[in-house]
């Protein structure tokens, strides 16, 4: 903060005495986030002097307003107009990346014109040129304001905020401090700086860029305008002498020390900071005793929300300490990189895929032991937590660890479970998008004790809200009734009249329960391997041919496990192996629809699985096939059409699904889902219609999850309109029944 600064008692600075201008820019400019500067001569060379100072100010989130006068250099005024243009890309350099950014503005190369012209297009650097009114002159103003969200500093001097006036001419400076002056020093001048800034004064006039007098320096004479534009050569030989004064030499040091602490320290990933409803959600877990379970869409946050949390602490303590767990190896990795993003440097990855955890964490525990206070971020598999050794450190782990849980309803597992009597730590945050574990209502509530939470949970941030707010991309969806072959329905049929005679007695008979559960698998199966999907699928591809003229950016969810030889037609599909893997089948059909799509598939024993993704996401492979492998945690959100051939009536499955599809991308305004709904035909009038209906309710509640908040709601419900009427359901009654 600018008050911690040590200024002069005098409130002055001279060149050639103790407290040299110099030293009070870099010492000021560190420690601001706010500059504004009323100039005559600027040059951008100034920057490259102040290079330390300016790369720090700008990775505080600081922004600079310049009015100058009228005279610049030629790349200067190039750079301000390219800067203007709106060709600069806003993510061309990182304003968390102090070192590349430095490194930028301290070329003076063609790369510190390229980052200048960025600072201005970002509104990082705001410049406006001015002259009189009336009269030849010039503006040859040299005062301004430097302003940490707090505190301001005031100054006024001699120098043009020039190489040459920094370094080499003889110069003094005035400061005033708003903890130290009258507030009508400040407001006075900053009323007028705004009059200036915004074209309003008397006395001076906006001039556009294009009209700037570009001056290109030809000998080196000493006049003011040689200030404008300075040899290379001659900065490097001035720039030696910036630290010729001893005071200026231990305010480096200062300064340098001051970075490094910043470069070590954790902080959020975005110059915004974190979003109103992660800090609500921070609020909500600290008020429910550092517990709670985090209940947010697919897509909006959960990683950054918690992580966010473990951030807030730490600067409490000034040490991280926090341990997550995730299903996948996969999401190890990601978690990794999302730690990184927020600067957390000491991070452990324990998976089976890792052998050098073990002896990271006794490295942890010892210096822990001996009362060391470290820092850790641990990243484990679920399977690895369980894991006897893994047990051995993390019971040495201080109390006051945070845990985190991706997909909180594994820690419900059974592995799992029996060790949550065990687990010391206390600081408890869950997360998932469907906390609920379907069809275990006794682990759901182990869950929710272990967070100490119900719902509606510490916090919760629903899908509609996110695509409402903008978070999540909006999507259109279209599904597609699928009937039963002839064979395939009287299969069906018999299936269903044997469970509709043992669902009676099935409660109190364990061989019966046992026989429907038998019963139940075959017939889903018949439902999965359902072979008019197939066609239907083709005529999928064919309309997305139609819409888009191509197959890109498309996933595709294909059903698991192997036709038998008399479930195919071996003449359709003579091209493929004897193997008969189902996604085999919707692999060819793509390239018999789109010769030229590349696609590729995406399973539990593919190699190089990130390597398929980064393709994906560069549009290198069109298509990519799955089976279930994208469920949980994988960010793809290029993605922008989505074909669901296999789906189960578990919502956590098609409600991640729908959360990795919606996720924002710059290049992607909406989503597209298809989705394929298996419909029996069954007679009213049979006495295994009631058994169907409630199949059918749990098919059609997919449908309502996905339909009410599509783009294109009516049109995809009005396909369900004969359905819902030969089975007397309503899906609005649906849609009802699921919001409460």
């Amino acid at each position: 903060m600018l008050a911690d600064i040590t200024f002069p008692p005098s409130e002055e600075y001279r060149t050639g005495t103790q407290h040299e201008p110099l030293t009070f820019y870099m010492e000021a400019l560190v420690e601001s986030t706010r500059l504004d500067l009323l100039l005559g001569y600027f040059s951008s060379s100034a920057i490259r002097v102040l290079a330390l100072g300016f790369a720090k100010f700008i990775s505080n989130g600081g922004r600079a307003r310049l009015i100058i006068n009228h005279i610049l250099s030629q790349p200067d005024k190039e750079a301000l107009l390219v800067g203007t243009s709106g060709g600069i890309a806003p993510n061309a350099f990182s304003t968390k990346d102090f070192q590349s950014l430095r490194q930028a503005l301290d070329s003076y190369g063609h790369h510190f014109f390229s980052c200048l012209a960025w600072l201005i297009a970002t509104e990082r650097v705001q410049i406006r040129a001015i002259r009189p009114k009336h009269g030849r002159g010039i503006a040859h103003y040299k005062s301004g304001i430097l302003g940490d969200g707090r505190d301001k500093v005031k100054f006024r001097g001699s120098c043009n905020f020039t190489a040459s006036g920094l370094l080499e001419n003889l110069e003094e400076l005035e400061i005033r401090t708003s903890w130290g002056a009258n507030p009508t020093v400040f407001s006075s001048y900053e009323d007028e700086y705004e009059r200036l800034f915004g074209g309003t004064a008397d006395h001076a006039e906006l001039i556009p860029f294009a009209d700037i007098e570009a001056v290109i320096l030809r000998d080196y004479g000493g006049k003011d305008l040689d200030e404008l534009l300075t040899a290379e050569q001659q900065l490097i030989a001035q720039q030696a002498k910036q630290v010729r004064n001893k005071t200026h030499q231990k305010a480096v040091q200062r300064i340098l020390q001051k970075i490094e602490t910043y470069l070590a320290s954790p902080r959020f990933p975005y110059e915004s900071g974190p979003r109103l409803y992660q800090q609500e959600a921070y609020q909500n877990w600290l008020e429910n005793d550092c517990k709670g379970i985090f209940a947010m869409a697919t897509g909006t946050g959960k990683t950054i929300t918690s992580l966010n949390c473990v951030l807030n602490e730490s600067a409490k303590t000034g040490t991280y300490q926090v341990v997550i767990l995730v299903p996948t190896t996969v999401l190890v990795e990601q978690w990794t990189g999302e730690c990184r993003r927020f600067n957390f440097r000491k991070v452990i990855a324990v998976s089976g895929k890792s052998v050098e955890w073990p002896a990271q964490l006794g490295s942890i525990t010892t210096q822990l032991s001996f009362g060391v206070a470290t820092s850790f971020v641990i990243i484990a598999t679920y399977r690895s937590f369980t894991n006897s050794q893994f047990q051995t450190y993390f019971k040495r782990l201080p109390t006051t660890t945070v845990l985190v849980a991706d997909e909180a309803h594994n820690i419900a597992s059974p592995s799992v479970a029996k060790l949550l009597d065990g687990i010391h730590l206390q600081k408890r945050i869950g997360l998932s998008a469907t906390p609920k574990r379907i069809y275990d209502p006794e682990g759901s509530e182990k869950m929710e004790a272990f967070f100490a939470d119900k719902e509606p949970y510490t916090y919760s941030f629903p899908m509609e809200r996110a695509i409402d707010e903008g978070i999540l991309c909006p999507y259109y969806y279209y599904p597609k009734i699928v009937s039963l072959t002839q064979e395939e329905m009287v299969a069906y049929a018999e299936i269903s009249a044997k469970l509709a005679k043992l669902y009676a007695r099935a409660k109190g008979d364990e061989k019966a329960s046992a026989s429907v559960e038998m019963l139940l698998m075959q017939r889903k199966r018949i439902i999965h391997k359902a072979q008019n999907k197939l066609t239907t699928f083709e005529k999928i591809l064919s309309d997305i041919m139609t819409r888009h003229g191509r197959i890109d950016y498309t996933l595709v969810y294909a059903p698991e496990g192997y036709y038998a030889d008399s479930e195919i037609d071996e003449e359709a599909f003579a091209e493929l192996s004897d193997e008969n893997r189902i996604i085999d089948f919707y692999a060819n059909i793509i390239r018999r629809v789109s010769p030229t799509t590349t696609l590729t598939q995406y399973t539990s024993d593919s190699a190089d699985k990130d390597l398929t993704l980064k393709q994906f996401e560069q549009g290198q492979i069109n298509a990519l096939l799955s089976m279930k492998c994208l469920d949980e945690g994988v960010d793809i959100p290029r993605t922008e059409q989505a074909i669901f051939c296999s789906s189960t009536g578990n919502p956590r499955q098609f409600i991640q699904r729908r959360g990795r599809i919606l996720r924002q991308h710059p290049a992607k305004s909406f989503a597209y889902i298809y989705d394929m709904v298996v419909i029996p035909r069954t007679d009213p009038n049979s006495f295994t219609f009631q058994l169907e209906q409630r199949l059918v309710q749990k098919e059609l509640e997919r449908v309502v999850h996905f339909a009410f908040m599509a783009q294109n709601k009516y049109e995809a419900t009005e396909v369900f309109r004969e359905v819902c009427n030969s089975y007397g359901l309503n899906l609005d009654t649906i849609h009802k029944e699921l919001s409460a």
